[in-house]
């Protein structure tokens, strides 16, 4: 069984005021097979927890490390990343001009096999139409343009979609479920299910709302409050925190200042 280590990670980020510490020493440990959830408020560190584990070089690694199966993920590329088992599906997914997204699929499929030998056109056709039509997407979407004029549900669906084809080890979803209505939360949740139970997926699924928790079971839950874990527990603690908010992580809520990087 895989597992993703996160020890001890200080990550910042270059602002205009200067050098801002965003993590403050983060540990997580996420077996393969296991779903987490990361909530906390605004500007608590949970996105940029997940760009730091895909590699975004915004974000500057101070201390601390991130391991694979005990392979430094730091070393690594972010496409080495992406062969290694991560996947990022991102909070606002970008339009690609130019490129139709039934090239792109399987340009990345090809990429992660270790020959870099494309799959049989046949049975891929099959395997991403069959996909398509869990997600409830038209197959005309394979002919256009990545995300170009797709609306913000469409955009997570096919995040949901390469996620589904290209079968990572863990996958660090940021915010999959902001800006999605009651049916595209349930179709995107249950790709996620489905992914998990195909391939023994390792979740890390990061929300502000429990709404998707209803659909997504969390094994544990943890709780981002100023760039540290303030708690962590069960699936209990999440509706904790849909009764309490998160107030009483923060004592002095006055004096606390916004963070507008995370």
């Amino acid at each position: 069984m895989s597992v993703l280590q996160v020890t001890d990670l200080h990550v910042s980020v270059e602002t205009e005021q200067g050098t801002k510490q965003i993590l403050k020493g983060v540990d997580l440990t996420l077996p393969q097979g296991q779903i987490h959830a990361i909530m906390g408020p605004n500007g608590s560190g949970k996105s940029t927890l997940a760009y730091t584990l895909a590699g975004h070089p915004k974000y500057h690694v101070e201390s601390g490390s991130i391991t694979l199966d005990g392979a430094d993920v730091l070393a690594m590329t972010v496409d080495e990343r992406a062969r290694a088992g991560l996947f990022l599906a991102m909070q606002y997914p970008v339009e690609i001009p130019g490129v139709r997204m039934a090239d792109f699929l399987r340009t990345a499929k090809t990429a992660l096999d270790p020959e870099h030998e494309a799959p049989k056109l046949r049975p891929w056709l099959k395997e991403v139409g069959e996909t398509m039509k869990l997600l409830r997407m038209d197959k005309s979407f394979g002919e256009r343009n990545v995300n170009e004029g797709f609306s913000g549900g469409e955009k997570k669906r096919h995040e949901i979609l390469q996620l589904e084809l290209l079968k990572p080890k863990f996958a660090i979803l940021d915010e999959t479920d902001s800006g999605l209505d009651v049916d595209a939360l349930k179709i995107v949740s249950e790709g996620v299910n489905r992914a998990k139970e195909a391939n023994d997926l390792g979740v890390l699924l990061i929300t502000h709302y429990t709404r998707i928790l209803r659909y997504i079971k969390p094994d544990f839950v943890h709780v981002f409050v100023d760039g540290r874990v303030a708690e962590e527990g069960g699936p209990e603690l999440a509706d904790r925190l849909e009764n309490e908010g998160y107030d009483r992580f923060l004592p002095d809520a006055s004096a606390t200042e916004p963070v507008s990087v995370a």
